[in-house]
């Protein structure tokens, strides 16, 4: 760490090294013999496409989790996620705390770029606060899921999937040790089980908003109008796409004949598929089974990820934000952005836009060629894309039977997804002058 913050590099190059580093130092941990019940250990493909899902906070598995890695194998997949979920910076400001060193300011400046935070002012508190709740929420959902597991599967095993299923809900990872009856059967025996599905989804939402809008929370309560208008646009937009996943899906899919399921059954079912397709990774039903349009919402929704300086990553909720205000600014004849009183600054609207295209043409460019390396049908493919880019782990059965051409591929979108667009950017361009004049300006015509 004292290297990178010595030599002269960007905050956003640190990020690219620092996931990039914690994915090799995983992918060693698991090659190791005793991770998998055959002791034999994996090979590198196998343990470098777990390491990348799990410290991207995915979800995507070429083997049964539970069938396939030993407790052991499970500890390193737990703390990779663990590792993820809080981001690399925090993790290494955490080692430098504990170290005793001095955050010095490109520390803070580095870390600030990692959570998104606004100012550089109070970084070193903030992250404070993100550990203890990070601990306290963990906790408090490790000991509501062990009132179901503990009677079920003894005390010991009942704790610790307690645990497990807990930190990867908070992190928004997926990964489930549900498989040793039925292979991949994540929480699909919990469908109908409102404590499992509610804890998890709550997990879900609340590692998904971000730290910063917890921070707002926590420090204004109920008074709406003095959070960030960052805050207020998470808020506002993730419970709009709560509702609309919701609404689809109990009015249009799981009220079919087909599935069987009675109101509220379908009114839980529902509401988990609008959680989960946010970067999360856990399903309660079979997703094969899910109609062509309900696949496609899915898809969508996996799309959108999570909040800035959250523990999931995929297409931030505030770039679809920024883009739909700016959208409406052009429907209502407005020369600026605005929201909630504010007027947002021209360079959000060109980012988010860049950000947009830059997920979508990742998104298109990965499924066409998973289509075309293993000869798969586009919207199993695009399923696929979708989930890894949005770093979300919901998958139709195909991950495990993919090639080593498009894991490859897998492994690049979920490593793009986590680090974000904006990051790479500035990785690559950090190097770059800004020009010292403009050019003159013409018009052309768009629409």
């Amino acid at each position: 760490m004292s290297f990178w913050i010595k030599e002269r590099i960007s905050p956003s190059q640190i990020i690219i090294l620092g996931y990039f580093l914690f994915i090799l130092c995983g992918t060693a941990l698991l090659m190791l013999p005793f991770t998998t019940r055959d002791g034999v250990g994996p090979g590198f493909g196998d343990a470098l496409f777990t390491a990348t899902s799990a410290i991207t906070v995915t979800g995507l598995v070429v083997h049964d989790t539970a069938r396939y890695w030993s407790e052991f194998g499970q500890a390193i997949i737990l703390m990779l996620i663990q590792a993820g979920g809080l981001g690399v910076m925090s993790m290494a400001v955490a080692v430098a705390v504990l170290a005793g060193q001095k955050i010095g300011f490109r520390l803070r400046w580095v870390m600030q770029e990692s959570i998104s935070a606004p100012h550089l002012a109070g970084i070193v508190r903030l992250t404070g606060f993100i550990f203890k709740t990070v601990l306290a929420v963990e906790l408090a959902g490790a000991a509501l899921l062990a009132l179901r597991f503990c009677p079920q599967m003894g005390l010991g095993r009942g704790l610790w999937m307690a645990l497990f299923h807990s930190v990867s809900a908070f992190c928004n990872a997926g990964f489930d040790l549900m498989g040793e009856a039925h292979p991949y059967a994540s929480l699909t025996a919990y469908a109908s089980d409102p404590l499992v599905c509610l804890v998890v989804a709550a997990l879900i939402i609340t590692g998904g908003i971000g730290f910063l809008t917890l921070d707002d929370v926590r420090s204004h309560g109920a008074d709406f109008r003095s959070y960030r208008l960052q805050s207020k646009l998470v808020l506002l937009f993730t419970a709009a796409l709560l509702l609309v996943g919701f609404l689809f899906f109990f009015f249009f899919e799981f009220r079919r004949e087909s599935w069987g399921m009675s109101g509220p059954e379908a009114a839980l079912a529902a509401f988990f598929q609008s959680v989960s397709p946010r970067t999360a990774g856990f399903n309660s039903v079979d997703l094969a089974a899910l109609s062509p349009l309900g696949k496609l919402v899915t898809m969508l929704l996996m799309l959108v990820g999570a909040a800035p300086g959250s523990t999931g990553g995929g297409f931030k909720v505030t770039t679809l934000a920024v883009l739909l205000l700016g959208l409406l600014s052009i429907f209502l004849h407005r020369n600026d952005v605005r929201g909630f009183g504010r007027r947002l600054p021209d360079m959000a609207l060109r980012r988010a836009s860049g950000i947009f295209m830059f997920y979508l043409l990742l998104f298109l460019a990965g499924g066409m060629l998973i289509s075309a390396f293993d000869e798969l049908p586009l919207m199993t493919a695009f399923f696929e894309s979708a989930s890894a880019i949005g770093t979300v782990g919901l998958s139709l059965g195909a991950t495990p039977e993919l090639s080593d051409a498009s894991r490859g591929i897998l492994i690049l979108l979920m490593y793009f997804g986590r680090v974000g667009s904006l990051t790479v950017v500035f990785a690559v361009s950090s190097g770059l002058r800004q020009d010292a004049f403009r050019y003159p300006s013409e018009d052309v015509a768009v629409g």
